[in-house]
């Protein structure tokens, strides 16, 4: 771990953030409901990375596999990128790999290493476990298999997010509001919040009184065409 206000060691940032999402490869399990035929985490038109800038800076000098964002990466759709770049806090830059063939799983950004999920901050800012991306319900095989997810990988997503926290606060408000949001959106569904707890548990969690309720993996939702 860094000591605080030393500079992030993202070499050894990456090497504690490692581990497997799941015991397979889940890129296996959505590849083929991708018209592209890549998984969608992995397609540029489905999902454009983001990096910390001075993760872009340890990047830049030790691989080739990334550049900075254009716009006109998706050849199915290229688009303006104003308005995503508008979007993205003003700590992070917006990056494009060589894609899944050419990925160099050693220099995969953090946010490649944290997809499908975010860390849940709740209403009283306190940093309990991994949320999903409800938004990849439909694309991504992990939503719909989250008792696939490694210990290894739940208790290395809590440890960098602890430790990227306590540098950078203004990640943690960013987080903060895109969970508030997510309790917008699962009360406007009339669902309640699925979350990987750091002790290891599973909840589902209001989104209006924030209550948890300890569940096994089979009371969750699957999603088509999982």
């Amino acid at each position: 771990m860094n000591k605080p206000g030393s500079p992030i060691d993202f070499r050894s940032l990456y090497d504690n953030f490692s581990a497997s999402t799941t015991p397979v490869d889940c890129g296996l399990m959505c590849a083929p409901h991708n018209p592209n035929g890549k998984p969608f985490c992995c397609d540029i038109c489905h999902a454009v990375p983001v990096a910390y800038k001075p993760e872009w800076d340890y990047l830049k000098i030790n691989t080739k596999l990334w550049h900075i964002w254009q716009g006109d990466e998706c050849l199915d759709d290229p688009c303006d990128p104003t308005e995503l770049m508008e979007q993205t806090p003003e700590h992070l830059y917006l990056l494009t790999c060589k894609g899944p063939a050419l990925c160099e799983r050693d220099n995969r950004t953090t946010s490649c290493r944290q997809f499908p999920f975010f860390p849940y901050i709740t209403s009283d800012h306190c940093f309990i476990g991994l949320a999903c991306d409800w938004e990849f319900e439909s694309k991504c095989w992990v939503l719909s298999h989250l008792d696939q997810v490694t210990d290894d990988y739940r208790k290395e997503f809590i440890q960098t997010y602890d430790e990227l926290f306590s540098f950078w606060s203004e990640d943690f408000d960013n987080y903060a509001q895109l969970s508030e949001e997510t309790r917008e959106h699962y009360a406007t569904i009339k669902q309640r919040i699925p979350i990987l707890h750091r002790n290891g548990n599973t909840y589902l969690v209001s989104p209006k009184t924030e209550r948890m309720r300890k569940i096994d993996f089979g009371c969750l939702k699957q999603h088509p065409p999982y």
